[in-house]
């Protein structure tokens, strides 16, 4: 008697246990009684009514990946295409995606296969290529919308691989090697252009530094001139000046300036026609020079040889 007490009080323990349940963080617990639904348990314990409550469907709240395999797409030009999608979602509520369909991820895969369909269906080769962000845009909204009654919150949607056929390929890279070698041929063109208005540009700089320079040499050379032509004009004033002063009289005046023109005649085969009044003081001065003798500069003449006598001695001989 005593044993089977003791396996009574075994199994109701062991009953009393199976019916207490701990609820992960981040899970949540569909519960039905007598097979309807009840209540969701969220994260912490809970006791279920045993042989009366059950536990219908455990749901995770985490962020998940959905991978849809490559699917083949007709584009809007008739392109067949590869294409495969990425779709992030997360359930928010646990008894929609209980009660809302029958299997929410299958649904979802093949709503998004549909509406990647009908997307590219409306776009041509280059443009589903250079959509991406459009596309993901695009099918992140429709299926967060048609999701909300499952229960589900489509967060993004990526577009993985596209894959067009093997023809297309070899024409894209033909097309994108006729592209590359195009850009280096005008790059090659913009560099050998620059390099020649880069040259034009320094031989027009030097052409101006060398006018500027001989410009500036010329300039030089007259100031030069000129100040050596000022400089002798005034040293002959200066001159004229000094005589002036020492009481030359104008005879002596004329006489330098005479000199003047027999310097300017620099020993050359040149004609000077002299003044008359020039020549009148002239011969003035040399008359007077003759009879005073003042200023005569003539040099006294030799004296007449003296006749020897004759020796005897050597006469005889």
């Amino acid at each position: 008697m005593e044993y089977v007490l003791g396996l009574i009080v075994l199994l109701v323990i062991s009953l009393l246990g199976s019916c207490l349940k701990i609820v992960p963080q981040a899970h949540e617990y569909v519960i039905e009684f007598l097979g309807k639904y009840k209540t969701t348990w969220t994260a912490g314990i809970h006791f279920k009514i045993p042989l009366l409550e059950k536990v219908s469907k455990k749901v995770t709240l985490q962020e998940q990946v959905l991978d849809s395999p490559p699917q083949p797409v007709i584009t809007k030009d008739n392109v067949t295409m590869q294409i495969d999608t990425v779709i992030y979602y997360a359930v928010y509520d646990a008894k929609l995606f209980a009660y809302g369909a029958v299997s929410p991820i299958s649904a979802l895969a093949n709503l998004a296969a549909t509406t990647l369909r009908n997307l590219v269906g409306e776009l041509e080769l280059d443009g589903t290529l250079t959509s991406r962000d459009t596309i993901n845009a695009k099918m992140t909204s429709i299926l967060d919308e048609a999701t909300d009654k499952w229960g589900i919150k489509v967060n993004r949607v990526e577009l993985k691989n596209i894959i067009p056929p093997k023809e297309i390929q070899n024409a894209m890279e033909k097309q994108m090697k006729a592209e590359r070698e195009r850009r280096e041929t005008m790059l090659q063109a913009e560099g050998h252009k620059a390099a020649a208005i880069t040259r034009a540009e320094g031989d027009k700089q030097a052409m101006i530094l060398a006018a500027e320079g001989e410009r500036d040499a010329r300039i030089a050379r007259a100031e030069g001139e000129s100040k050596a032509i000022y400089l002798k004009k005034k040293a002959e004033a200066d001159g004229l000046e000094a005589l002036k002063k020492a009481g030359a009289d104008a005879a002596v005046l004329e006489l330098k300036k005479y000199e003047a023109l027999v310097a300017m005649s620099d020993g050359k085969a040149s004609k000077i026609i002299i003044p008359t009044d020039t020549v009148e003081m002239a011969k003035s001065n040399v008359m007077f020079s003759e009879v005073t003798g003042i200023g005569d500069t003539t040099a006294p003449g030799a004296d007449a040889p003296v006749a020897q006598k004759a020796d005897p001695c050597c006469d005889k001989e």
